[in-house]
């Protein structure tokens, strides 16, 4: 009942909305990353963190350090919040916080079934998985050679096994595949979640109706420019997009016929909240179109926070988190290659 949850929510949810936003007030600042950005050395940057939440995770680690330890620790950082976040909760939010980890067990299920058609090691692919979405038969992924066989050996004991009934065939696995099998499962969840959020109702069904139709969007977009100059079909095109969002139905429609950039430009360009991101970007220009989206998220995601009693601060803190590590992991590898002057390219100030 919308506008009621107040009377009700703090005696399962709030203890836990208090320490998610606790966590938030540890997200770096402004400052934190002007202070990042003018580091000369990975030393540098663990030194600097060592002032911030992520000390304690990196205080052992010895020089010289790599990147992918300064990502690896951060992570795991976020790991260790979501799994006390979760041995708390209650139903409904246990259930909408394992809904959060779907989208990071999908990308493991792609990486492990690509890594092994081009015979990469299976125990390097493992330690490449996203640590958020990993489950127990992972490892035997390997040994599939069709979507059939895929779902029957592997993915039939998972929360995925009901996402995976519309990409079923018995084709081989091969790069194209996997890509539309990609798509296909993040179509299926993104539109479970979504229901799922609206039978919760409420002041969480309002918000995470935004936040996951901008995730549709997205997809969307990405999907068509993607899909230009492959032999992706303009109906295979129009399957891939999530029917929910902005976009749905008659967005999809003009998307799906798209043969460049610039025409994915002019439909968006007719959804007011959407003007504002392609506003940004040059004619023909795609590179920074990923950067501009993370930026309209980051500032959907942070109004989440504005309103009480509702479970999109969960969700919102886990991607806010995941989009610092991922400005971590840029500035990193700008420092390590010696890149200093395109440190700012792919940073997202979050506050």
């Amino acid at each position: 009942m919308y506008g009621f949850e107040a009377m009700t929510f703090n005696i399962h949810g709030g203890y836990l909305e208090a320490i998610v936003r606790g966590h938030r007030a540890g997200l770096l600042t402004a400052a934190d990353y002007n202070n990042l950005c003018q580091c000369e050395t990975l030393d540098d940057i663990k030194m600097h963190l060592s002032a911030t939440e992520y000390g304690p995770y990196l205080q052992n680690e010895p020089s010289p350090l790599h990147t992918t330890t300064i990502v690896e620790k951060c992570t795991l950082k976020l790991v260790d919040e979501y799994k006390h976040m979760l041995c708390q909760a209650t139903e409904p939010l246990s259930t909408f916080l394992e809904y959060i980890t779907y989208g990071h067990m999908i990308d493991n299920v792609v990486l492990i079934v690509t890594g092994t058609l081009h015979e990469r090691d299976v125990q390097e692919l493992l330690e490449k998985c996203h640590p958020l979405g990993m489950f127990d038969s992972i490892a035997t992924l390997a040994v599939a050679q069709n979507m059939r066989e895929l779902y029957r050996l592997v993915l039939v004991d998972t929360p995925l096994a009901p996402y995976f009934s519309e990409c079923i065939t018995s084709e081989d696995l091969d790069d194209m595949n996997i890509e539309i099998m990609r798509n296909t499962l993040y179509k299926a969840y993104l539109e479970d979640f979504y229901k799922f959020c609206q039978k919760l109702g409420g002041a969480t069904a309002e918000i995470m109706s935004d936040l996951l139709a901008f995730e549709a969007d997205r997809r969307a977009v990405n999907i068509t420019i993607n899909s230009i100059g492959t032999e992706l079909t303009r109906d295979d095109r129009r399957k891939l997009y999530s029917n929910f969002g902005l976009l749905y139905p008659y967005g999809h429609e003009e998307l799906a016929v798209c043969e460049d950039i610039d025409q994915v430009r002019g439909v968006m360009e007719k959804y007011p909240p959407y003007q504002s991101i392609f506003a940004k970007l040059s004619y023909g220009e795609s590179q920074m179109l990923d950067k501009a989206f993370y930026e309209e998220e980051v500032k959907r995601l942070c109004l989440a926070f504005e309103q009480q009693f509702h479970y999109a601060v969960f969700f919102a803190y886990m991607r806010l988190r995941e989009q610092e590590i991922r400005n971590l992991m840029w500035i990193s590898e700008c420092v390590a290659q010696n890149q200093k002057s395109r440190v700012h390219d792919s940073v997202v100030f979050i506050f």
